[in-house]
């Protein structure tokens, strides 16, 4: 059988953060403000992929008022998760996302993202989609206050 999840995650940008972004540090003036590293990109994946095998979402696995997750970099929570869906016989079939945000620019990075999120769940690149997209200078996003980020995941179940 198979499932499909969608995730979405959005944070404040904030000054003295550093801008991670689907596992990547991307040169930028402010960061993603959060208890781990803020990783909208990864944590919309994730919660995709929790959905779409039908477990809870990534707050339940990995809450902000836990401080083992404090700082800890968001790829951790794809690899965690990667390994319950292992336990249970669930194949990721591929993931997909787009990520909305004004600056900094995206495309030269997402080479690198996929294979950080392919490496993290231990699938091939080509099964990662990343698109980046602006807000038109609309709402939150188009005045640079923060950054989200959309998910789609595709499961095959036992």
């Amino acid at each position: 059988m198979n499932r499909v999840g969608i995730g979405y995650d959005v944070h404040q940008l904030v000054k003295g953060r550093k801008l991670i972004l689907g596992g990547v540090e991307i040169p930028h003036e402010t960061g993603l403000d959060g208890h781990s590293d803020a990783d909208a990109l990864i944590h919309a994946i994730a919660d995709a992929l929790l959905g779409a095998s039908g477990l809870e979402d990534i707050g339940y696995y990995f809450p902000n008022t836990d401080p083992q997750w404090k700082d800890k970099p968001s790829r951790v929570f794809l690899e965690k998760i990667r390994q319950m869906l292992h336990t249970s016989n669930i194949k990721i079939v591929n993931v997909d996302a787009s990520l909305v945000c004004e600056a900094p620019k995206i495309k030269p990075h997402i080479k690198a993202m996929k294979a950080v999120i392919a490496e993290s769940l231990m699938i091939k690149t080509d099964q990662v989609g990343i698109k980046a997209t602006t807000n038109e200078t609309m709402g939150f996003v188009g005045r640079k206050e923060g950054i989200c980020a959309m998910a789609v995941a595709s499961l095959e179940l036992p």
